[in-house]
């Protein structure tokens, strides 16, 4: 949340300036933007229509804009320069000194009209013995050799730095730290002085392959381009870059422990990129735990993604286990944040962390496991899965005998049962999860499940008591539960509980009791970014509109909920859902043919069979 807070106070900071006066902004190079400016950038184009905004985004063809397309976008492919803006830039390069006329037609030629290429080979050009200035133009030196002029861009570049040879690897080492880097964490790596690693940023400088902002020991450099900054990089050898990660790595932990702290994915990056798997998987740990707390769950899953791949290479260890069964929960959770519990992604990475566990032998993280498994399997409608899974985790709780574990298990049941329509059974097992639940000894235990385990098991019994005819004592139990998760301030939970809470108004009729409550859950999704608690309290909403007689926009509403639901790819609820949508069409003669509801039949999971009429 307070992501989004701060990429939506910095585009309506934009859009204010928009209204005192025209705003031009421009990014470059959008193919290697990361997943949150992406975010940041869709979002400002939302609402680009309303505003006196000109937005200009430069990226690659192979690039796919996440934005999709929209009549106020316009999309312009450059092609190659021609001739006459080639022959143009070139003299810009030369300062208005023309080139001999022979060396242009290869220029022409060689760079195939592209930008950095021209530019790149004139510097080139300029900086060799091949040409000298005769008054206010340029001239020969002598015969033009035929492979004077290199034919690809890197050989140009590879060429201008050779002709750099004495601050060649400064150019070197800057490019193994990065597009950018500081001179601070330049000169803590490199072999050389002060006044010689002066001197040859200097030069560097003057020669237009970096940029310079500040002045040292506070100055920041920039590479002018990445390719720049690659073809140095790789004209290293590969023996030579590995020891020069290692050191980089090295002096980051040992001088400069801020930047490890707020920027542990660099270090990831050095130790990987040195063959050094094992110092870099904690890095790229403490990097995902740094992207999560941001809600910057694509880079998270990335991070993990990465350390994954790095275990892989390592010796088959107990130890070796354990740390990929951390990686593969902590995926399993992000992937979850992402793309809901019903993800397929997940599934099978809890699956994997499951595997892991039977390695192990006895593992504290086997309950977290069995629980995101049990929630895959439940929310994607595969409820007899969902139930083993449950019963398996109340049998390691009794045999552990600890009451919170006993609390979760058997909430995991009662919930499974009753979507099983085994009402008694459930309802025994939901009241001993009631029995054992303390809120002041187990608040703690969201850390476990993402919610309160002990609280939500109210909300599945009312549901219970109600289909077994005690109306009056559901209605108080889905109350219960609203007042504990609002004594927790815990809004997962909260939205759980208010959620389940339109069930028993809607079975009541309660349209209207039914519309708050859904209110609230719309609310608590829209500032906290729960995905499908926003289909479903938008379904709520629709179904109690068209109870109160605006059957029109009530129903346009459960369409658009029960479409928003099937994307997380949820189908535990189906059953329930779908029937609301064909009674409020039905009523007063709407009948219709909706697609969704034909969908909704091969949506519904093994148990719900036939509940489509």
């Amino acid at each position: 949340m307070q992501k989004e807070r701060t990429q939506a106070a910095l585009v309506a900071w934009l859009i204010e300036g928009s209204e005192q006066r025209l705003v031009y902004i421009g990014w470059e190079d959008l193919h290697w933007a990361d997943p949150s400016t992406l975010e940041l950038v869709d979002l400002l184009l939302s609402q680009v229509p309303t505003t006196r905004l000109l937005v200009l985004l430069t990226f690659r063809p192979q690039f796919v804009p996440p934005w999709g397309t929209h009549s106020y976008l316009s999309l312009l492919t450059l092609s190659r320069l021609g001739q006459p803006q080639v022959s143009a830039m070139v003299e810009r390069v030369t300062g208005g000194k023309p080139l001999p006329r022979e060396v242009v037609e290869q220029i022409v030629t060689k760079t195939d009209g592209v930008p950095l290429f021209v530019e790149e080979l004139t510097k080139m050009v300029l900086e060799s013995d091949l040409v000298r200035v005769v008054n206010d133009h340029y001239e020969l030196r002598g015969p033009l050799p035929p492979l004077a002029i290199p034919s690809t861009l890197q050989d140009s570049l590879m060429a201008r730095l050779d002709r750099l040879a004495p601050v060649r690897e400064i150019a070197q080492l800057g490019a193994m730290l990065g597009r950018e880097f500081t001179y601070t964490l330049l000169h803590a790596v490199s072999p050389l002085g002060e006044d010689g690693l002066q001197q040859g940023l200097k030069q560097l400088v003057e020669a237009e392959l970096v940029y310079q902002r500040g002045l040292p020991p506070e100055a920041r450099y920039m590479f002018e381009h990445a390719l720049i900054q690659e073809t140095a990089y790789e004209s290293l050898l590969k023996s030579t870059r590995q020891q020069l990660h290692q050191q980089v790595a090295q002096v980051l932990e040992q001088q400069f422990a801020e930047t490890v702290e707020t920027q542990p994915e660099l270090v990831a990056h050095h130790y990987t990129e040195a063959g050094l798997g094992a110092q870099a998987i904690p890095y790229w740990q403490q990097a995902e735990q740094r992207a999560a707390q941001r809600s910057a769950h694509t880079e998270a899953i990335n991070h993990l993604t990465t350390g994954l791949t790095l275990l892989q290479a390592l010796p088959e260890t107990p130890a070796r286990t354990q740390q990929e069964l951390t990686l593969q929960v902590t995926l399993g959770a992000s992937l979850m944040a992402t793309q809901g519990f019903a993800a397929v992604e997940a599934g099978e990475v809890f699956r994997r962390a499951r595997a892991l566990c039977q390695q192990l032998g006895d593992s504290p993280q086997l309950l977290p496991v069995l629980h995101g498994l049990w929630a895959s399997y439940l929310i994607g409608g595969q409820l007899q899965p969902s139930r083993e899974l449950a019963e398996q985790m109340v049998r390691l709780a009794n045999e552990a005998g600890d009451p919170a574990m006993q609390m979760g298990a058997h909430y995991c049941l009662g919930t499974s049962l009753t979507l099983m329509a085994e009402l008694t059974a459930a309802r025994r097992h939901l009241e001993q999860a009631i029995s054992l639940y303390d809120l002041e000894q187990h608040g703690s235990l969201v850390q476990v499940y993402g919610y309160d385990p002990g609280i939500a098991s109210l909300a599945p019994e009312s549901f219970t008591l109600w289909l077994l005819g005690y109306p009056a004592q559901a209605l108080q139990q889905s109350q219960a539960a609203i007042d504990l998760a609002q004594k927790l301030s815990h809004p997962e939970t909260l939205v759980m509980v208010v959620e389940r809470a339109t069930w028993v108004h809607q079975f009541r009729r309660e349209a209207s009791a039914a519309q708050e409550q859904a209110e609230i859950v719309l609310a608590l999704a829209a500032e906290h970014g729960f995905v499908l608690f926003s289909a479903l309290g938008t379904i709520c909403r629709g179904w109690a509109l068209a109870e109160q007689d605006q059957r029109e926009e009530g129903i346009a509403l459960m369409q658009q909920g029960l479409a928003a639901k099937h994307k997380t790819g949820a189908a535990s609820e189906n059953t329930r859902l779908l029937p609301l949508l064909g009674r409020s069409a039905g009523q007063g003669g709407a009948y219709r043919r909706w697609d969704g509801l034909a969908q909704g039949r091969s949506e519904c999971g093994e148990h719900d069979r036939g509940a489509v009429v």
